[in-house]
């Protein structure tokens, strides 16, 4: 009589993994999420979690620059299109299509996350994002810098202010996504923003 044969076990998903780990993280600090919790949500033993991984910080770090890189990512695809309308367009535009994304895709924004005022000793969450940012602003600055040099937009366009303006719409769409506004009322957003901002780089500065 043939013996009963033992079902497989569920490979290991890594991607799947830091997911999951984010959600928590995000949800209740570095400090807030025990290991055990770690192991749950993953369903992965302890040994299994630190071959991965590390340790639990390591895997917090991976989380976070994971789906920190994303933004980072839409900045550099944006920047490198061929005029600044569409930099902005593709910059607004792509934004609320990542702060949007389905919850089985995406942990949320780490902006607002507990994850943000909570982390390890080896990776200052606060510090790394605000490097991200910096990054993301000095990209969209030179990409600006260049159009005015360029006479792509109006002569005497204060660079550094519209890379503010555009920063603050963009920071704003996080805020209310952050708030439950739905992808179409984003994105109507986004796109009368993109009307303003084009109507303001072709008119005489006052």
């Amino acid at each position: 009589m043939p013996q009963p044969t033992r079902g497989r076990p569920r490979a290991f998903d890594r991607d799947r993994a830091i997911l999951d780990a984010a959600r928590l993280f995000w949800r209740r600090g570095y400090s807030g999420t025990s290991t055990r919790d770690l192991t749950s949500a993953l369903g992965v033993s302890t040994s299994s979690l630190y071959a991965a991984f590390g340790s639990k910080a390591g895997l917090f770090e991976e989380a976070v620059r994971t789906y920190a890189e994303r933004y980072r990512e839409i900045y550099r695809q944006a920047v490198a299109e061929k005029d600044l309308r569409t930099v902005i367009d593709r910059l607004l535009i792509d934004s609320v299509h990542e702060y949007t994304r389905p919850s089985d895709a995406h942990p949320g924004c780490l902006l607002s996350s507990a994850a943000m005022t909570d982390s390890t000793s080896t990776l200052d969450t606060s510090a790394h994002y605000a490097e991200l940012h910096g990054w993301n602003e000095r990209a969209l600055l030179a990409r600006i810098e260049r159009a005015v040099q360029d006479g792509e937009v109006a002569a005497g366009t204060d660079a550094a202010a519209l890379t503010g303006l555009v920063q603050s719409v963009v920071h704003g769409l996080s805020v209310r996504a952050n708030l439950g506004t739905t992808r179409e009322d984003l994105l109507t957003t986004a796109r009368l923003a993109h009307e303003v901002l084009c109507r303001q780089l072709t008119s005489p500065p006052p």
